[in-house]
């Protein structure tokens, strides 16, 4: 039987990751049912093209509480500080939430991947790695060897952490950015797009170019 499943957040992220099931369940016969997008705030752009999708808004994050028993949930925001707040919000649901890893998207061995991870197409993660809650992964990102990322992080398309890394709480590193083995990117961080970081970042703190500064 399919498990159900709803989407947090109907914005261009969150119809990402409705593609992303919609390939999971070509690939595994169906694993999910999407019973349709929560959304507090949808613009009226996004309704049509949920519209387009054919897939149901239910209403406000509120709507959760009526979900068929045993329904998972998946947040569909990119920016990790909202999603950290998002899932906050979640919590007195009791709902549990997915992992969602694209058929095309790898995991090596001895990896721990927690609850509401989400793995975009291409996404690559070595050995000896551990995502933390509601990591996202994007297109074509990669994390090397004996890497952690904290919870909520967030890797965008084609950034690529090296091995031994540390990225802590909410931190994000932008498109096509790398971080250079061993280092640490302190919670909260931004490390721009097209970054290359060559030395520790701090907590909150917003690095761009190359080298990283």
């Amino acid at each position: 039987m399919p498990e159900p499943l709803v989407i947090i957040g109907c914005g261009g992220h969150g119809r990402e990751i409705y593609g992303i099931v919609q390939d999971i369940n070509a690939a595994h016969g169906d694993p999910w049912k999407i019973l349709g997008f929560v959304d507090d705030s949808p613009s009226e752009v996004n309704k049509r093209r949920l519209a387009n999708l054919g897939a149901p808004l239910l209403g406000s994050v509120a709507a959760l509480s009526s979900l068929p028993s045993g329904s998972r949930y998946i947040i569909g925001i990119g920016a990790p500080r909202i999603r950290a707040t998002v899932a906050e919000k979640v919590e007195p649901f009791g709902l549990q939430a997915a992992r969602l890893v694209h058929p095309s998207a790898t995991i090596g061995i001895s990896c721990e991947v927690d609850k509401g991870v989400v793995l975009f197409s291409g996404a690559r993660v070595t050995t000896n790695v551990r995502l933390g809650r509601h990591v996202h992964l994007n297109q074509n990102a990669t994390v090397g060897h004996d890497s952690a990322l904290a919870d909520f992080v967030s890797v965008n398309p084609l950034a690529a952490v090296s091995g031994d890394c540390r990225i802590e709480d909410s931190a994000l590193i932008g498109t096509t950015a790398a971080v250079l083995q061993g280092l640490r990117v302190g919670a909260g961080a931004t490390v721009g797009a097209g970054a290359c970081v060559v030395r520790d970042v701090p907590a909150a703190a917003v690095v761009k170019g190359v080298p990283a500064r």
